[in-house]
């Protein structure tokens, strides 16, 4: 690669982060001028109806077969799985919360990162797999993650169900072959779309008022999400005996940052919101300097 092919690929990748940036710097502002923040109205409306819009519009409207769609779902399952045990390791290695911090060190930000780098990286087929492994990661997140950062507490919180039933009537229908009427869809697709801008907002404040303390430690949560996730998807594709494209597509599917969305639960759920807020500013930054080191590899694989 050349110094003018680096400086292009990272130039389209700064492209891609814009509108990230640009909606946590909303966020940031209203921090900077101290204004009061509706941080319990923004988790409930995307724990309970964002993202479970989100869930049910990406499962009924993904383009892949149901076998295609089984094949990398199975290997998202196993490579979280991977991730996970490592990341386990490295959290109590650390002496840092393991329950309280294992989400956000495990579950990687395949949505408004990974999906257009797939899309970059392997064009319209990688990116229809990249969209099987975000709604799976997705599942994760809001199903087993949330139950996770519940037991961390002494104080249990009820699980949002909302994503539960969402999964549930999705696959219903997929699996009756029964369409969803086009308003339905479509009303599905505006309040998920409302997912991504709710949780960069609440980063992007966050990002203000973290303290130094815990940026540390959240470079340490970062550096542990993009270490496993990056064995965890080279791993997967071996054990798996995954075709080359869908290897390469999984790769960059898990070793993405910290999801924003892990933050969101984790200062709803934990006292260690600010560790995450600071490892997924870290994580990113980090994955937006190594991106062309990760896409070559990803690459190589396919």
């Amino acid at each position: 690669m050349t110094l003018l092919d680096g400086l292009a690929l990272y130039l389209r990748i700064a492209a891609l982060l814009l509108p990230v940036v640009a909606c946590a710097a909303v966020g940031s502002f209203w921090a900077w001028k101290k204004k009061p923040f509706p941080g319990e109205f923004i988790s409930v409306l995307a724990a309970h109806f964002a993202t479970p819009a989100l869930v049910f519009h990406t499962l009924l409207s993904t383009p892949l077969s149901g076998p295609a769609l089984l094949q990398a779902g199975a290997a998202t399952v196993l490579g979280l799985a991977l991730a996970a045990a490592m990341a386990a390791l490295a959290l109590r290695l650390m002496s840092l919360p393991v329950l309280a911090l294992l989400p956000a060190a495990v579950l990687p930000n395949a949505g408004n990162l990974g999906l257009p780098l797939a899309q970059l990286a392997f064009g319209p087929e990688g990116l229809a797999i990249a969209v099987a492994a975000f709604a799976v990661t997705s599942i994760c997140q809001h199903t087993v993650g949330v139950w996770t950062l519940t037991r961390s507490s002494a104080q249990r919180t009820r699980m949002p169900r909302g994503v539960l039933y969402a999964v549930a009537a999705a696959v219903a229908l997929r699996a009756g072959g029964w369409s969803v009427p086009m308003p339905v869809l479509e009303s599905a697709r505006l309040v998920g779309s409302m997912t991504v801008p709710l949780m960069l907002l609440s980063l992007g404040y966050a990002l203000v008022t973290v303290s130094r303390g815990s940026l540390r430690q959240g470079a340490r949560l970062g550096g542990i999400r993009l270490v496993a996730g990056t064995l965890a998807g080279l791993a997967v594709g071996a054990l798996l005996g995954l075709p080359p494209l869908a290897a390469g597509v999984m790769l960059l599917q898990l070793a993405m940052p910290v999801a924003v969305a892990s933050y969101l639960y984790a200062e709803r759920l934990t006292p260690h919101g600010e560790t995450t807020a600071g490892g997924v500013l870290v994580s990113t930054l980090a994955a937006v300097l190594l991106a062309p080191a990760l896409l070559w590899l990803a690459g190589a694989k396919a």
